[in-house]
């Protein structure tokens, strides 16, 4: 039953000092990560933690943002903290996973970010929708142009040059062009 804090700064400039202070009054021991962004996977004092983190343990941190890089991120972190049995606790927001309000105040925030989730998508498919009503070409742009596709079918099919000097000369891959060459035929 250890209680392991997890503080992070963004930059090195930034002072970290606040969180350590608040984690040591409450932990037995805390692991931090200075000049690291949120928004990276490669948090190597957080990646620590999560795998010393036995059934029983709580993970601590200062405020919500220093765990995770979204809501959605957080919340996967904290379910798989549970179903380690490893409990959670937040002290800005006053989110304590080994009781039961806290477990509800979890809950409600996975629920938020899951309603956000799904406003988030019907509005994407709504926006994509429209666009094709008004005629607009939705994904990438062709990588050849129709007269690029015409000579490179009148290369390879007809004068039987090799897909992939052909593919050279055009700048794509050979699995790219025998792609156009396919809907040609």
């Amino acid at each position: 039953m250890t209680k392991v804090g997890y503080a992070r700064v963004s930059t090195h400039d930034q002072r970290i000092d606040l969180q350590l202070a608040a984690l040591r009054t409450v932990c037995d021991r805390v692991v931090e990560d200075q000049g690291v962004s949120g928004s990276t996977n490669k948090r190597p004092g957080l990646i620590s933690v999560l795998r010393s983190l036995k059934p029983g343990d709580t993970l601590v941190v200062w405020r919500l943002d220093r765990l995770g890089r979204s809501i959605q991120d957080l919340i996967g972190i904290i379910e798989r903290l549970g179903k380690r049995q490893v409990d959670f606790q937040s002290l800005t927001e006053n989110i304590d996973t080994t009781s039961a309000g806290g477990r509800l105040v979890f809950h409600l925030l996975a629920s938020m970010a899951e309603f956000e989730r799904c406003l988030i998508r019907e509005r994407t498919c709504a926006g994509l929708e429209a666009a094709r009503a008004r005629g607009q070409r939705l994904g990438r742009r062709p990588s050849l142009n129709e007269d690029q596709r015409r000579s490179a079918y009148n290369a390879v099919v007809l004068q039987g040059e090799d897909v992939d000097e052909v593919a050279r000369r055009y700048r794509v891959h050979p699995r790219t062009l025998t792609r156009h060459l396919r809907r040609m035929r």
